[in-house]
């Protein structure tokens, strides 16, 4: 009997103890991805339908219609911000004198707009995934510069856009030792590509990991990493392509995981 005892209370702890080391299962709260502009154009909305092909569960938020301070705010929520293309940069954010006959009239309250969440997301140590006009605000904002107008100042040997605004395809060759090489697995490829501008002069800190034949930077990083979030910026529209291509849903696939890492 006292055998029998010993066992139904040694056996009674065991069962308390495996029913308090299993944790209640929840579902993890959807990552928040704060878009810089993503309504209410037909073509921002590929952004969106990109990011949840690599995570369906995602919260896609537009700022661009929340004012500055009140994007600013909700950044503070999110977990990933994402760059998106669009209008010609003003060339004061960078240095530069708007030629008309280069520059199409800028949004420049999207230019502040971009400028006060890059620097928030920095603070905030937000991964930052930039796209065409993305990734030429990122080298902007780190004090780069841009071609103005890419058949004007380098020429056409290679075409970036058919006009008037059509996109075009072109080769990339993509860094070895890079970033964009880890997420993409391929050292070249073919994207499309849909600009005239393109980054020139590179941002001190940031490092281009993929060119065209004529040199044109089609993609940037960080230098140093170190104690610092997830940055990358492509100049082809990654929203845009075939998303069995390595140069298109993976880099989503990345940047979400990053913004997951970000929530935990």
């Amino acid at each position: 009997m006292k055998f029998k005892s010993l066992f139904l209370v040694t056996f009674s702890i065991l069962v308390i103890f495996s029913g308090c080391s299993t944790p209640e299962k929840h579902n993890p709260e959807p990552v928040r991805i704060a878009i810089s502009k993503a309504v209410p154009e037909k073509s921002y909305k590929n952004y969106i339908k990109w990011l949840k092909a690599a995570d369906s569960t995602i919260v896609c938020i537009d700022m661009y219609h929340l004012g500055v301070d009140s994007a600013l705010k909700v950044l503070e929520t999110c977990d990933g911000l994402l760059l998106t293309g669009g209008e010609d940069i003003n060339p004061d954010r960078y240095g530069s004198v708007f030629d008309s006959t280069k520059c199409d009239l800028p949004d420049n309250y999207r230019d502040t707009l971009e400028f006060a969440l890059i620097g928030k997301a920095l603070k905030l140590k937000l991964p930052i995934q930039g796209i065409c006009r993305g990734h030429q605000i990122l080298n902007a904002y780190f004090g780069g510069t841009l071609y103005q107008d890419i058949p004007t100042d380098i020429g056409t040997g290679v075409l970036h856009r058919h006009p008037p605004y059509k996109a075009a395809n072109h080769e990339v060759k993509v860094s070895k030792n890079s970033l964009l090489k880890e997420i993409t697995g391929v050292t070249e490829g073919v994207t499309n590509s849909n600009h005239h501008q393109a980054v020139n002069k590179l941002a001190p800190g940031l490092k281009a990991v993929a060119h065209t034949d004529d040199g044109l930077t089609e993609s940037i990083e960080l230098i140093d990493t170190n104690g610092r979030a997830y940055l990358l910026g492509v100049q082809w529209h990654p929203e845009a392509m075939n998303y069995n291509d390595p140069l298109s849903i993976n880099i989503a696939k990345r940047f979400i995981l990053e913004a997951r890492k970000q929530r935990k």
